[in-house]
C-alpha cells in the first residue's frame, strides 16, 4: 500500500486541455496510470537546511525553479532535472543575496546527484527530489565604499548609500546594488548623464568572514539637454510633439524632466506610448541627443454608463472623444447623460456638454480648457433650463496635484415653489486636485482631496455670492495581501452672499442618494421652506447653504473576484452658511457586493435609513461600476 500511495502523490502527466487535465486527475486518484507506466516527475521537492538557517527558506524556495514546477503545471521528470541543473547557480546567488559567501548545496534526484545526470537522460520516472543547503557562516562588511559620491559635505537626496551598507553589516549583495544605484542616480540627477559605476573590488575573506567591497563611480562629463528627433508620429504634428513634451533643450540634463516630458505626451490620450531613449553619445558641445518614440492611439473613441437606484431611477451615459482633433492632440469630448430615469421623486435631468482641450497652450504644463453645457434638470424642488460656457486653464504641477482656473457665463430659468426667475451670472471656478490613490476606481491606499471655489457675479436677475466644495477620501488596507480596506470620506459645502431665495438652485446642497447618503431618498433632505419662510405649502423644501457629509465603508476581498463591504453615511443640511447646532441630518447604512472587472468592480449596495421614524424599514438598492467612492 505503501508503494501505491507514493506513486500516486509523485504522478505528472503533461496534459494541459480542461478535459485531458480532468481525466488525468480522476486516473491518478484511481490508481489507473501508474499501471499504465507513464512518466512520472518529483511531487514533493524537499529543501533541507541545517538547524538556524530556516530564516533562509523563504528566499531559497524563491530562487529555486524545481520547488515551484508543482505549481506551474504538469511537468516530467525530465523538467526536474533541467531545473535541478539550473539551481546549482540560482541557490548559491540566493544565499550570496543574503550574505552566505561559503555555503554548498547539493541537489540528489532519488540519490543521485542532479549535476551529474544529463538532461536527455532523465529517468523515467522520479521518486524524490533533496535539496540540501548549507549556507556556512554570515559575511558582514568590512571595507564598504563607493566612491566618488556626488559633490557636498551631504551627499543630495538618494544618494547616501543605505545604512545596511556599512563596515559590520550583513554583507547582502542587494545592499551593494542598491547603494551603487543610488550613487549613479545622484550624479545623473546633477546633470552627469553618463555616470556609470567604473573599477569594482569585490573580495570575500573566508577566514575573517567578510565581504570587502570598493566600487568606483565614473561620473563624465556634465551635460545638457540636446536635440530631440520624433519617430513613430503619423497624424500627431512633429512640431506639436516636441512642444507638448517640453524637454528644456539647452538646459542640463535631469532625470526628472525625462520623465515629465513622458507623462505629458502619455497625458494627453493621443499616444499609447511614449519613451525617451538617450544618445549613446554626448556631442562635442556637451549635449545630449535625445529619439522620443511615440505610438499614436486610434484617435476616436465611444463609451457608454449604465447606474441603477431603486429610488434614484436609472442614470445612462455616453460620450464621443477624439484625441486629436487638428493635428496638435487637441481633444475633444461630447456627452450626453439621462439621470432619474424612473424615479418616483423627481422627472428626468438631462445634460449635453462638449469639453475641448489643448496641451501646452502657455508651456508645457499648462493646458487651454473651455467647455459648453445645456442642462434640463427637473427636481424634487425645482425645475431649471441652464446653459453655462468656460474658458480656461488647468496646470500641472505633479502627476499627483492639479490647479483649474476658468471664466464662466451662466444663464438660466429656474421654476421653485415660490416663483419663477431667469438669470445670468458671470462666474470664477476654481479648483485644486491632489490625488495620491493607488487605483482611481478601486482605490485601497492613498488619498484625495477636492477643493473646489467658485465666485459668482449677478449680471441680470441674479445675486452675487460663493460657492465652496470639498471633498477628501482616504483608504487603508490591512491583513494578508491586503484584503481588508478602510475607506473614509468627508463632504463639506457652503454657500456665502447670496440668500437660499437668491442662490441658483443647483447651487444649494441637499443630502440623500448614492453620492451622499445610501439607503435616504434622493435629495430628501433640505431646508423646509414653510418653516425658514413661511413659503409653500407643508413639505415644500429648498436646499442648503451649508452641507456636511461623511461615508465610511469596510471592504473585504472574499476571493480574487468577489467582495463584501459595509458602510455607514451621514449627512446633515444648514440655513445658514456654517453648520449650526439644530440643523437637520440623516444617516443611513447597509451592505454591499463587489464583482472585479477589466473595467472595475461592478458595485451592488443594500440600504436602509439609520435614523429618523422609519430605522430598518426601507430598503434602497444602488448598481454601477466602480467604488462608491
Amino acid at each position: 500500500m505503501a508503494y501505491w500511495e507514493r506513486n500516486i502523490r509523485v504522478l505528472r502527466l503533461p496534459v494541459v486541455h480542461r478535459q485531458g487535465d480532468f481525466l488525468r486527475k480522476q486516473l491518478i486518484a484511481s490508481g489507473v496510470l501508474v499501471c499504465l507506466g507513464y512518466p512520472m516527475g518529483a511531487q514533493d521537492v524537499t529543501v533541507v537546511l541545517p538547524p538556524g538557517a530556516e530564516g533562509l527558506r523563504d528566499a531559497l524556495e524563491s530562487a529555486s525553479l524545481t520547488t515551484s514546477l508543482d505549481a506551474a503545471g504538469p511537468a516530467t521528470a525530465q523538467d526536474y532535472v533541467a531545473a535541478a541543473r539550473a539551481d546549482y547557480r540560482r541557490i548559491l546567488t540566493g544565499l550570496y543575496a543574503n550574505g552566505y559567501f561559503g555555503g554548498t548545496v547539493s541537489i540528489t534526484i532519488d540519490g543521485q546527484e542532479a549535476a551529474g545526470i544529463a538532461p536527455l537522460d532523465a529517468p523515467g520516472q522520479i521518486g524524490t527530489v533533496v535539496i540540501a543547503v548549507d549556507p556556512g557562516p554570515l559575511f558582514t562588511f568590512g571595507r564598504a565604499d563607493i566612491s566618488p559620491l556626488p559633490p557636498g559635505t551631504q551627499p543630495p537626496p538618494g544618494t547616501q548609500p543605505p545604512d545596511v551598507f556599512a563596515a559590520g553589516q550583513p554583507a547582502q549583495t542587494d545592499a551593494i546594488r542598491t547603494a551603487v544605484r543610488s550613487a549613479v542616480t545622484g550624479w545623473q540627477e546633477l546633470g552627469f548623464a553618463k555616470a556609470v559605476p567604473g573599477d569594482q573590488q569585490i573580495v570575500a575573506q573566508h577566514a575573517a568572514n567578510r565581504l570587502d567591497v570598493s566600487v568606483q563611480i565614473s561620473p563624465g562629463p556634465r551635460l545638457t539637454f540636446g536635440q530631440l528627433t520624433v519617430v513613430g508620429n503619423a497624424a500627431v504634428r512633429t512640431a506639436r510633439i516636441i512642444e507638448i513634451a517640453g524637454l528644456p533643450s539647452g538646459q542640463v540634463y535631469s532625470p526628472a524632466e525625462v520623465a515629465l516630458a513622458e507623462a505629458r505626451l502619455r497625458r494627453t490620450g493621443a499616444f499609447g506610448s511614449a519613451s525617451l531613449v538617450e544618445a549613446e553619445d554626448y556631442a562635442a558641445d556637451l549635449s545630449l541627443p535625445f529619439t522620443l518614440q511615440v505610438t499614436e492611439q486610434k484617435p476616436r473613441r465611444l463609451g457608454f454608463g449604465a447606474e441603477i437606484s431603486s429610488l434614484d431611477g436609472i442614470t445612462v451615459s455616453a460620450y464621443w472623444l477624439h484625441r486629436n482633433l487638428l493635428g496638435g492632440a487637441e481633444r475633444l469630448r461630447l456627452d450626453a447623460e439621462v439621470t432619474g430615469i424612473g424615479s418616483p421623486d423627481s422627472g428626468p435631468d438631462l445634460t449635453l456638454g462638449a469639453d475641448f482641450g489643448r496641451p501646452a497652450t502657455i508651456n508645457a504644463n499648462t493646458d487651454l480648457i473651455a467647455s459648453a453645457a445645456l442642462r434640463r434638470l427637473d427636481e424634487p424642488d425645482y425645475f431649471l433650463w441652464q446653459a453655462t460656457a468656460e474658458i480656461g486653464f488647468i496646470k500641472y504641477v505633479r502627476d499627483d496635484l492639479t490647479y483649474e482656473g476658468s471664466l464662466g457665463l451662466l444663464t438660466a430659468r429656474e421654476e421653485t415653489a415660490y416663483g419663477t426667475r431667469d438669470y445670468t451670472l458671470l462666474t470664477l471656478p476654481l479648483r485644486a486636485t491632489l490625488d495620491r490613490r493607488d487605483d482611481k476606481f478601486d482605490a485601497t491606499s492613498g488619498y484625495f482631496v477636492d477643493l473646489q471655489a467658485t465666485p459668482f457675479l449677478g449680471l441680470s436677475g441674479g445675486a452675487d455670492g460663493g460657492r465652496l466644495y470639498a471633498d477628501a477620501r482616504v483608504y487603508r488596507s490591512f491583513g494578508d495581501n491586503d484584503r481588508f480596506t478602510l475607506a473614509a470620506r468627508a463632504q463639506v459645502g457652503s454657500v456665502m452672499g447670496a440668500g437660499l431665495l437668491d442662490a441658483p438652485a443647483d447651487f444649494l446642497f441637499y443630502s440623500g442618494g448614492g453620492s451622499t447618503v445610501r439607503g435616504q431618498p434622493y435629495q430628501s433632505l433640505g431646508i423646509s421652506l414653510t418653516q425658514e419662510f413661511g413659503l409653500g405649502p407643508a413639505g415644500t423644501q429648498t436646499g442648503g447653504a451649508a452641507f456636511v457629509g461623511a461615508q465610511l465603508e469596510a471592504r473585504f476581498d472574499v476571493t480574487e473576484k468577489i467582495g463584501l463591504v459595509g458602510f455607514y453615511d451621514i449627512g446633515l443640511i444648514g440655513a445658514e452658511s456654517l453648520p449650526q447646532s439644530g440643523d437637520a441630518w440623516h444617516a443611513g447604512a447597509g451592505i454591499g457586493l463587489r464583482y472585479d472587472t477589466p473595467i472595475g468592480p461592478i458595485r451592488l449596495d443594500l440600504a436602509t435609513p439609520a435614523s429618523g421614524d422609519n430605522i430598518g424599514e426601507d430598503l434602497q438598492i444602488y448598481i454601477g461600476i466602480g467604488q462608491s467612492f
